[in-house]
């Protein structure tokens, strides 16, 4: 017995973990009426604690990790060129992803109509998340005036950009610099036998943050918005089963469904956290398990992270519908392209702060004139919409890197078709 437990592998106590977590949370919320014992013991204490523990092991260990990956990759490269084929091709598919994630929510809504004879006798909550920021903020954030502030603030595109200039300058004095190339390489491979390490208690994390979401939320407190949050789901739905399956068979020829088999522990761990960036370190590993060269993946996964957000996306859009059929709005063609185009602006600006898909959906409404009150309708729900979206984000990543690692030559396909072992810098983790 204890042999077969010990046969377990990382993804699937991810699962275990998960499951356990719903099963609790809900067991909690529906049969014990001890409120000492919920919300003062459990919820507020030993799930907090255990979730964000683990959360934040997480976040420390992404700005080093990206950043020395990065450093490692850059410098290691034969023809620095191939940096902006990876990043050109990287960022050409996150947009076309985006795009086919709007029309399709856009779809749905206008089909299912969610807003229509939705009925609330007063909007009664309001939402205190704004953002202000012009298209010149954008640009001028991703450049940062001080590099170890950029690195201290965990805003990735800014570490992008320091760890590629570095990365850049030690493979021009790669022959003068042996020293500090030496000592990025060793410090990469402390991140990633650290990156092992915290993977470890990853189930437990899990388990308490499921458990603290559906022992606190229950399945009631979303009754009233059950059509909005059907077309949400299942546009997202479209996109994780349907559109990114078709991208990997046209650009690649990879099996869906041995991707998602082995992809899946991500998606469950991504559902758990619902932060992109505490799972750039599984992700990142989970496709060097694929044979997705480090090269690749340690640019593209951070790069989607901060402006993939193609869940965020489909979620915002739907929204939009919704509001709109909701105030009776007529939204036109002039207005759907306004839209699109601050969709797409305003994901790849989308803070790392609660409601965090809310707060840049104030631009959305804000553009087209619909009242920003109607976001306090959406806030209630939107912690377990933030689920799926995250799921969807992360994933969009994973396929668009698969697609450029094979399209530079950087996927082994004997790897993902377990015909040979990758070669390996995290260890297995049983």
């Amino acid at each position: 017995m204890l042999n077969r437990i010990k046969k377990i592998n990382l993804g699937n106590w991810i699962f275990i973990g998960m499951f356990l977590g719903v099963i609790v949370g809900l067991f909690l919320n529906l049969f014990v009426d001890n409120h000492f014992i919920i919300d003062i013991v459990l919820m507020d204490n030993v799930f907090y604690l255990g979730g964000n523990i683990f959360i934040r092991l997480m976040k420390m260990l992404v700005v080093p990790l990206v950043f020395c990956s990065l450093v490692v990759s850059v410098s290691s490269l034969s023809d620095i060129r191939e940096i902006f084929t990876i990043g050109g091709r990287s960022i050409i598919l996150y947009l076309i992803t985006a795009l086919i994630g709007i029309l399709i929510a856009f779809a749905i809504s206008m089909v299912f109509k969610p807003g229509v004879g939705v009925n609330f006798t007063a909007i009664t909550q309001t939402s205190n998340v704004t953002l202000n920021q012009t298209m010149t903020d954008l640009v001028l954030d991703i450049i940062p005036e001080n590099p170890l502030n950029a690195l201290a603030s965990t805003e990735m595109l800014p570490v992008i950009i320091v760890g590629v200039i570095m990365g850049f300058i030690l493979f021009k004095l790669s022959n003068e610099t042996p020293t500090l190339n030496n000592f990025f390489k060793e410090l990469n491979e402390i991140m990633i036998v650290m990156t092992g390490i915290i993977l470890k208690i990853a189930p437990f994390g899990v388990f308490c943050l499921m458990a603290r979401t559906f022992g606190t939320l229950g399945l009631g407190g979303m009754s009233h918005l059950i059509g909005y949050m059907n077309c949400v789901v299942f546009a997202l739905l479209i996109q994780l089963f349907v559109v990114y399956p078709i991208i990997l068979v046209i650009f690649t020829k990879v099996n869906p469904l041995r991707f998602y088999k082995k992809f899946v522990s991500v998606m469950f761990f991504a559902f758990s956290t619902l932060s992109s960036n505490a799972t750039i370190p599984l992700n990142m590993h989970k496709l060097e398990d694929m044979g997705v060269s480090n090269v690749i993946s340690s640019f593209t996964v951070p790069l989607g992270a901060t402006i993939n957000k193609n869940g965020t996306i489909i979620m915002q859009s739907v929204a939009t519908m919704f509001a709109a059929q909701y105030c009776g709005m007529d939204l036109g063609t002039s207005a759907i392209l306004t839209v699109v185009f601050t969709l797409i602006l305003a994901s790849s600006s989308t803070p790392s702060v609660p409601f965090s898909g809310l707060a840049t959906l104030t631009l959305v409404f804000t553009s087209v004139g619909i009242p920003l009150e109607m976001i306090g309708l959406l806030v209630g729900i939107d912690h377990i919409l933030d689920t799926f979206r995250t799921a969807v984000n992360i994933t969009g990543d994973a396929i668009c890197t698969i697609v450029v690692a094979f399209k530079n030559k950087s996927f082994d396909m004997d790897v993902f078709n377990n015909k040979k072992k990758p070669d390996k810098s995290i260890p297995d983790m049983k």
